[in-house]
C-alpha cells in the first residue's frame, strides 16, 4: 500500500493509505472530504465546549445585548425552556452575551467534554507521529459520537440557530470567517507532490511508479494558488538537533582554548627526568654556600 502524508501548506494533517492503481480524481475527492470533515469536527468541538460551559446559543437578535437592553426591547428567548438540558441546568453567565448561560449540570457537562476529547483524539495531528492512518469512516464516526452526546444532554434537540446543529445538518454559514477560508471545495481541490500537480485524469502510478511500498508527502490546496513550497531538505527537529550539537562543540573548543597554558610544564610532575634523579638520590639538591 502507498502511504500518503497529507499536508496543507507546511502543516501536517493526516496519513492516508491507498494503492498505485487509484484514480487521482477519486483520491483527490476522498482526501478533500477527510480534510474538510476534520475541520468540521474541530469546529463542533470548539462550540460544544462553549455549550458545556454556557448553554445554548441565544437567537441572533439577542446576542451581545445586556439584560436591560433585552428587557427594554421586549425580546424573549423562547428556546431556553424548549431546549432545557437533561437533569436541569446550572446558571453560568456568558460574558460575551452569545449563549444563554443555562449550562448542563456537572454530570451532563462531563458527557460533552469527554466526547469532545475522544473526537479530538481521532482527528489529532499526533496521529501522524503515531503512524496511524485516518479514514473517512473514522472522521464520520467522530461526528456521530458528537451528535450522540448532544442528544443525550439535550433530548429535545438544539435550536435551529445553534451552530452545532447547523454543522450537523451541513447548513453552517462560514462566509467571511477564518474557518471558511480553510475549507476546500472538492471541485477546487488540488494535490501536489514533488513540485508536480497530480492531474485528476491520471492514476497515482503515473507519478510515483508501480511500487506499492512507497511513502510520499502530498499537499492539498485550492486551485489557482500555484505550486506549494517544496519540503525542506532537513526537518525543523533535525535542524534544531544540529544547532544544539554545534553549539556544544563550540563551547568545548572555547574551554580547550582557555586551558591551553604551558606553564604547567614547569611543575615537578612534568619533568621527564624526575624518576631517574629520585633513584640516583640526587633529588632536591640545592646549590649555594654552606651555612655557618
Amino acid at each position: 500500500m502507498v502511504l500518503l502524508h497529507v499536508k496543507c501548506r507546511d502543516e501536517s494533517q493526516f496519513l492516508y493509505e491507498t494503492n498505485v492503481e487509484v484514480s487521482l480524481d477519486d483520491l483527490t475527492k476522498e482526501i478533500c472530504q477527510i480534510y474538510n470533515e476534520r475541520l468540521k469536527v474541530d469546529r463542533i468541538c470548539s462550540e460544544m465546549q462553549e455549550l458545556a460551559d454556557h448553554g445554548i446559543t441565544l437567537p441572533p437578535n439577542m446576542q451581545g445585548l445586556t439584560d436591560e437592553q433585552i428587557e427594554e426591547l421586549k425580546l424573549k428567548d423562547e428556546w431556553s425552556e424548549k431546549c432545557e438540558p437533561s437533569g436541569g441546568s446550572i446558571f453560568k453567565k456568558d460574558e460575551i452575551g452569545r449563549r444563554n448561560g443555562h449550562a448542563p449540570n456537572e454530570k451532563m457537562k462531563d458527557v460533552l467534554k469527554k466526547t469532545v476529547e475522544e473526537a479530538k483524539a481521532i482527528i489529532s495531528k499526533k496521529q501522524v507521529e503515531a503512524n496511524v492512518c485516518v479514514t473517512l469512516h473514522m472522521v464520520k464516526d467522530a461526528l456521530d459520537q458528537l451528535r450522540g452526546a448532544t442528544m443525550i444532554v439535550y433530548p429535545m434537540g438544539l435550536p435551529p440557530h445553534e451552530p452545532i446543529r447547523m454543522e450537523f445538518e451541513s447548513k453552517e454559514d462560514l462566509s467571511g470567517t477564518q474557518a471558511g477560508q480553510q475549507v476546500i471545495e472538492e471541485s477546487q481541490a488540488q494535490l501536489w507532490w514533488a513540485g508536480k500537480e497530480l492531474l485528476r485524469k491520471q492514476k497515482l502510478k503515473d507519478f510515483v511508479g508501480k511500487n506499492e511500498k512507497t511513502k510520499i508527502i502530498v499537499k492539498i490546496q485550492k486551485r489557482g494558488q500555484g505550486a506549494p513550497a517544496r519540503e525542506p531538505i532537513i526537518s525543523g527537529e533535525e535542524q534544531k538537533q544540529m544547532m544544539m550539537y554545534y553549539y556544544k562543540k563550540q563551547e568545548e573548543l572555547k574551554k580547550l582554548a582557555e586551558n591551553d597554558d604551558d606553564s604547567c610544564l614547569d611543575s615537578e610532575w612534568a619533568d621527564p627526568h624526575s624518576l631517574k634523579r629520585q633513584f640516583q638520590g640526587v633529588k632536591d639538591i640545592k646549590w649555594g654556600p654552606r651555612p655557618r
